[in-house]
């Protein structure tokens, strides 16, 4: 009888742990956590900077199914916009030194999509109205310590779409003739949580969506922070434990554009626009939201069905100052930019141009030193003590007890 039931529930939790849904990596949360990307599929090696050919980060994002490592670091410089697959899982933390900046237009993505540890910067040479980043009408996509600068009309579109994450990432420094952070148009259950949102004229997002925005930081907006829906059709924000923080540009609008169809459950919201140095700021209240004739609600929309941690405002800002963005190693620019918000209001500006910011620094190219015989994307040193086989590309897609593949062990260990 014992032998039958423990065989029993051993069966039962094999069948639960097969048909649980597995996180993008460890640390994914929100909406967006369940994004499977290129796992078990193939290994594209970004080689070389070049915008186009083989070896190229264009020619790794062109085909579905792909997991893109890099071998390289430094700036890729793009003429036209990238248009990612559907698919595919972009490891920025593999590559070598400051990592990767594709610089110079817009890149677009399609769904299941897993992107880590990047930099997307657009250009004042992009067409008027082009975004950095767009994900429209996909479903699963998470995008994790990414730095996003740099859009004419928005850094970042996304439209239509479901099951959206953005943690940790920087959205900042918006370009003429906009100079706006994010808009948001009718995409349901996003979730937004401990980004950093600085150096935008408005739209920090412009939150026309059913939206959990948890533990993010607003600074130095220009014209207004976060913004309502302001349209006929009815939209969801669950705001809780954000802290806007004016600096040198900004007003003292740091909600603009609600109407009675944004429906808001906000906590622990805190709003500091002394801009003396000091994170001494006061509570967000019901009042400044009626003001803005939002309708007010007793109960989150999104927030009950997610599972981001969320921390009190007065200890996420320091969080988002230590991790947002492309920050396993800094470059200068994302250094500019959190230097700007460590002032804590002294410091910061609006740009119209990314050379008025001072531009895309050159950066030297710098390789990967690590050897890879079988060239499966995982380096010899990390099979050997993972007792895999050097001489066996194969052994990199096998889906291991963590349910992620070898590679994705491999990958997801270099987040310390």
């Amino acid at each position: 009888m014992f032998w039958k039931i423990s065989l029993s529930f051993i069966l039962c939790s094999f069948n639960l742990m097969i048909n649980a849904q597995q996180l993008a990596f460890p640390g994914a949360e929100g909406f967006g956590r369940f994004a499977s990307g290129g796992r078990g599929g193939t290994v594209y090696r970004v080689t070389n900077l070049n915008d186009t050919g083989s070896g190229s980060f264009r020619d790794a994002v062109s085909q579905t199914g792909r997991t893109v490592v890099f071998d390289v670091a430094g700036v890729i410089k793009i003429k036209e916009k990238i248009a990612a697959a559907p698919g595919i899982t972009i490891a920025g933390q593999t590559a070598p030194g400051s990592g990767i900046t594709v610089y110079g237009n817009g890149i677009s993505f399609g769904g299941n999509s897993i992107i880590r540890f990047i930099r997307f910067r657009g250009s004042i040479d992009m067409p008027k109205g082009a975004c950095t980043v767009v994900a429209d009408d996909l479903k699963d996509i998470i995008f994790d310590h990414v730095s996003i600068q740099w859009g004419r009309w928005d850094n970042l579109h996304i439209k239509n779409s479901t099951n959206i994450t953005l943690q940790y990432c920087l959205i900042g420094e918006g370009i003429d003739p906009q100079r706006f952070g994010a808009l948001l148009e009718n995409p349901v259950d996003i979730t937004v949580h401990h980004c950093l949102w600085t150096g935008n004229q408005s739209r920090n997002p412009k939150a026309k969506a059913k939206i959990e925005y948890i533990n993010n930081v607003v600074y130095n907006w220009g014209k207004s922070a976060f913004v309502g829906g302001h349209s006929a059709t009815d939209h969801y924000q669950d705001l809780v434990g954000n802290y806007f923080i004016a600096g040198p540009s900004s007003t003292d609008h740091f909600l603009d554009m609600f109407t009675a169809t944004d429906h808001v459950y906000h906590k622990d919201n805190y709003v500091d626009l002394n801009k003396d140095g000091k994170v001494n700021g006061r509570l967000v209240t019901d009042e400044d939201f009626i003001k803005q004739t939002a309708t007010l609600v007793k109960e989150p929309s999104a927030i009950s069905r997610s599972n981001v941690t969320i921390s009190a405002a007065v200890e996420a800002w320091k969080v988002v100052l230590a991790q947002a963005g492309s920050s396993l190693k800094r470059d200068a620019v994302d250094k500019r930019i959190i230097g700007y918000f460590k002032s804590l209001g002294k410091k910061g500006q609006i740009f119209k141009t990314e050379v008025d910011a001072g531009g895309q620094p050159e950066v030297k190219q710098e390789t990967s030193k690590l050897k890879d015989t079988d060239g499966d994307g995982i380096p010899d040193d990390w099979e050997n003590k993972n007792r895999l086989n050097l001489n066996d590309a194969a052994d990199g897609s096998v889906i291991t007890l963590t349910g992620f593949t070898n590679l994705e062990n491999f990958i997801n260990s270099l987040i310390k």
